[in-house]
């Protein structure tokens, strides 16, 4: 007889994966060889949005889980398409779902059956996998042992000789979007003297507490749900254990093909040894805010957690390479970044490194007089010989160059000092100046011991705050003027440009150019020259001196360069290029220094025309890629008040009206 057919539903697939690619998330049923008693699993609830490979798989897990709750699963409905009699969808429910029917009340058997809502309903999709659409997880009775046989309705195809509930228990479930964990954490099995030998096994895999893995299981099934773009994944070690992970919403995506030229990699919480090991992909938007553009947890400081991590990154951002990633000071992230973006410039943090100087060096002598030294030679240098001479003279004078952490850092200057650096381009988060700093992009919403349930929370009220500040400099910058302080032209010329955030550090830099004292020629080598520019700075205490600037000009290449390289390491004009420019009559900032990253309407990008013809698939991804990020702009926007909801809404239903003009024009 044939059933009724399942409502239609529309997946969404996201991306799941085990260390070698991105579609699966292995969750294996643990077997005695792994020295872990199968009794020490804990199957994750079902949830919708589970994926399975096949419906014995899905049935499989169901059963397990059913096993370790209490109670027995029975077949309730089942769906075959008319010609091919092919399975399509199917209802497992509790054993004690519904009632006995009325012909058979009268028989002696007992009464088991309390109408138990418990089911879950499940049908194939596009994929070809199986999806779990719908979920009841309460029973209306008690739940028994953890032994119950399981009833089960086998068809023709799958029907084979039983197996022993051993075997069945062994045999590995892919389970897409769901974990198996061990019942407190990833494994606490205590290590005697004789099982040394497997302590880095046991460590090789993220220690994560019990109820962290369900957590983030709802979490990334409710993302996959709400967030259409949304994608993660997971590298599993051998044994079934989660060893490290990544996961970036459809925002961060969008974000990434705006502004991934430039990333900081946060470690803070993972080197700091916090409850949870976090990662963060961090990057600047054209307001000069840091915006995420991935997470991930990973189970230590090791090449492989590293190299896995950023290909997952790489793969979810359709192969992006950074220009410049920014990180803590680490020989083992330096080599992992070498080896999946070779042509990326790695550098160090240099407030990374400035923030340790009283931890290395508070214990010395004259303990003050090295920090002021060292921050002179840091921060002051303008050429690679001032820097290298200051450094062995503060070498020299306070005994110090033996010094094991200064000698370390010494060796690796030309990846963390600013003279080192100024080919560089760092958009912003260079911390090239005393006083600026990369902070944790989390850091006012994680502790020490934030557990990772709480973490997944917070996670999303920051998501929120960061989009909404946007949303807002986005208006702002759009719909009011910058207020001019002076009656310079390149002024006048950039507030018409860029975001206000941006303009106003451009700004200063204009002021600033009344502090410059002189600009004068130094020498000319065909058509560039030299100037030399003679600017009144802040020394020590109050104290004011005249610092000398040099600044390359070249005027058939609209080319400016200053010593301090602001541009590279700030992504605007120094107030020492403007004056040059300034000098030279030149009324406009070449094109060239007007960075398409700090406009206004820098997100709103030209798509050229694809031309005639039949558009491929990688054609029609790039579309689907770029419509939604274009929608997401109008829906951020739409989210700030009430008028601006209703303005987007309407934008939508007109947009649509017009799609489908197109498609009645084709009639």
């Amino acid at each position: 007889m044939e059933e009724a057919p399942l409502p239609s539903e529309q997946g969404n697939d996201g991306e799941c994966s085990t260390s070698q690619r991105g579609t699966d998330a292995a969750a294996a049923v643990s077997d005695d060889q792994n020295g872990i008693s199968v009794g020490r699993k804990e199957f994750v609830a079902p949830a919708v949005g589970m994926e399975f490979e096949s419906y014995d798989d899905a049935y499989n897990y169901y059963n397990c889980y059913a096993k370790e709750a209490g109670f027995r699963v029975r077949v309730k409905n089942s769906w075959f398409k008319r010609n091919s009699r092919e399975k399509y969808g199917a209802v497992l429910c509790c054993s004690s779902q519904g009632f006995k029917r009325i012909k058979d009340v009268n028989r002696l058997r007992k009464e088991t059956r309390t109408g138990c809502p418990a089911m879950i309903r499940m049908r194939i999709v596009d994929s070809k996998r199986w999806r779990v659409l719908e979920v009841m997880l309460e029973h209306n009775h008690l739940l028994g042992l953890k032994s119950y046989r399981t009833i089960k309705k086998m068809s023709a195809g799958t029907k084979r000789k039983s197996q022993s509930t051993a075997d069945a228990e062994e045999r590995t479930i892919k389970l897409y979007r769901a974990l198996v964990i061990d019942a407190g954490g990833n494994g606490n099995q205590s290590i005697g003297e004789n099982e040394a030998g497997s302590l880095s096994d046991h460590l090789n895999h993220l220690n994560l507490k019990k109820g962290d893995t369900q957590a983030m299981y709802n979490y990334f099934c409710r993302m996959q749900l709400t967030n259409p773009n949304f994608y993660y994944l997971m590298d599993l070690t051998d044994e079934g254990n989660l060893r490290n992970l990544f996961w970036a919403d459809a925002r961060s995506r969008a974000a990434c093909v705006y502004f991934g030229d430039v990333i900081y990699f946060d470690t803070t919480f993972l080197s700091n040894k916090y409850e949870i090991p976090l990662v963060a992909f961090v990057g600047v938007n054209h307001h000069g805010q840091s915006i995420l553009l991935g997470c991930g947890l990973l189970a230590g400081e090791t090449m492989e957690s590293y190299t896995w991590v950023f290909k997952a990154w790489s793969s979810c951002m359709s192969g992006c390479s950074p220009q410049t990633i920014t990180t803590d000071r680490c020989k083992i992230l330096h080599g992992a970044i070498k080896e999946v973006f070779p042509r990326c410039h790695h550098r160090f943090g240099l407030s990374h490194i400035m923030r340790k100087v009283p931890e290395k060096l508070g214990g010395l002598n004259n303990y003050d007089a090295i920090r002021r030294v060292l921050n002179k030679a840091v921060y002051e240098s303008l050429k690679v010989s001032e820097f290298e001479t200051a450094w062995g003279a503060m070498a020299q004078r306070f005994g110090v160059g033996d010094h094991e952490w200064l000698r370390a850092l010494y060796e690796d200057r030309v990846i963390w000092a600013p003279v080192y650096l100024k080919d560089t381009f760092f958009a912003g988060m260079s911390a090239a100046r005393p006083g600026e700093s990369l902070n944790a992009f989390f850091d006012k919403y994680v502790h020490k011991q934030t557990p990772l349930k709480e973490f997944l929370d917070k996670y999303e009220l920051a998501l929120q705050k960061k989009h909404r500040e946007e949303a807002l400099a986005d208006n702002d910058s759009r719909n009011s003027s910058h207020g001019l302080k002076t009656r310079c032209s390149f002024e006048l010329q950039l507030s018409k440009i860029y975001t206000r955030d941006i303009f106003k550090k451009f700004q200063f830099e204009v002021e600033e150019m009344y502090s410059c004292l002189s600009t004068t020629q130094l020498y000319v080598d065909g058509p560039v020259i030299i100037f030399l520019v003679k600017e009144r700075v802040s020394g020590e205490g109050s104290r004011r001196e005249i610092r000398d600037y040099e600044v390359l000009y070249n005027r058939a290449a609209a080319e400016v360069r200053c010593i301090c390289s602001c541009f590279n390491f700030y992504g605007y004009l120094c107030r020492h290029a403007l004056c040059v420019l300034n000098f030279n009559g030149v009324e406009e900032i070449p094109s060239k220094y007007i960075l398409p990253r700090w406009k206004k309407d820098y997100k709103r990008l030209h798509i050229p025309d694809p031309g005639p013809g039949d558009a491929g698939t990688a054609d029609r991804m790039q579309w689907l890629n770029q419509l939604y990020r274009s929608a997401l702009q109008i829906i951020e926007e739409g989210a700030i008040s009430l008028d601006h909801y209703r303005a987007a809404l309407q934008t939508f239903e007109d947009a649509l009206n017009r799609v489908h003009q197109v498609e009645e024009k084709k009639e």
